[in-house]
């Protein structure tokens, strides 16, 4: 048999956190590395039409920062236009999320990568469908996660909580640990100065590195490719 690929499932402690943009840093890490990165994002809603097809600009930056592995299609299979969770845009549209085509989709890239880079929808608990939560495909995939949090006053709370769901949740998942991005510009924000300290005290997976406003690399090198084989 061979031996399974390895990878890592990015999440965050809400929307707008900056998961793509960690994402595509990562996967940008990995290409610059020499490995075939395979990139998936199970489904995405508020996609753009662009005639009679539906755009994921993030299937598509992550796409471009794996170095344009494979069919761009194959990145999001299941795109949506309305901005709403997933299924409920796809109800918008007549549709129904394919449940096993959120598993199956990553199949294509299993295949013909040496790592694979999961972005999820969300946090770990928003909804996929009736039945389905990120933090289901989470568990199937197994692959460590990337806990993306914001740095912002509340994100203390906010992170705490994402981890502890994810230690929680059926057996546990595994965590490779937290990326505090910055994903609007500075503020006067107090916390700013105090939120990594805080962290660092308070969470037992490690704050894996810092993303400043429009940086474009993290604040310390991080071997992405180790901790897409760890299990914690």
């Amino acid at each position: 048999m061979s031996e399974p690929v390895p990878g890592l499932f990015v999440t965050g402690t809400d929307t707008e956190v900056g998961k793509t943009y960690v994402a595509v840093l990562i996967a940008r890490w990995l290409a610059a590395a020499g490995r075939k990165v395979g990139v998936y994002k199970p489904a995405a809603s508020g996609c753009r039409r662009k005639g009679k097809k539906l755009i994921s600009d993030d299937a598509v930056a992550l796409w471009e920062a794996a170095s344009r592995p494979g069919d761009l299609d194959r990145v999001c299979p299941q795109r949506f236009e309305a901005p709403l969770a997933p299924h409920l845009a796809a109800l918008a549209e007549g549709e129904t999320i394919d449940a096993q085509r959120l598993r199956d989709g990553i199949d294509y890239w299993k295949a013909r990568s040496d790592v694979i880079l999961v972005e999820g929808v969300g946090g770990l608990m928003s909804p996929l469908g009736q039945d389905d939560y990120v933090a289901d495909l989470a568990d199937e995939f197994g692959f460590p996660l990337v806990v993306v949090s914001r740095n912002v006053l509340g994100t203390i709370n906010a992170t705490l909580q994402t981890l502890i769901t994810a230690a929680t949740f059926r057996d546990g998942l595994p965590i490779a640990g937290v990326v505090l991005n910055h994903p609007t510009q500075p503020s006067n924000d107090a916390s700013l100065a105090t939120n990594r300290r805080e962290l660092s005290a308070r969470c037992v997976p490690p704050i894996l590195a810092e993303v400043a406003w429009g940086a474009e690399r993290f604040d310390v090198e991080v071997d992405w490719l180790k901790h897409s084989i760890d299990r914690m």
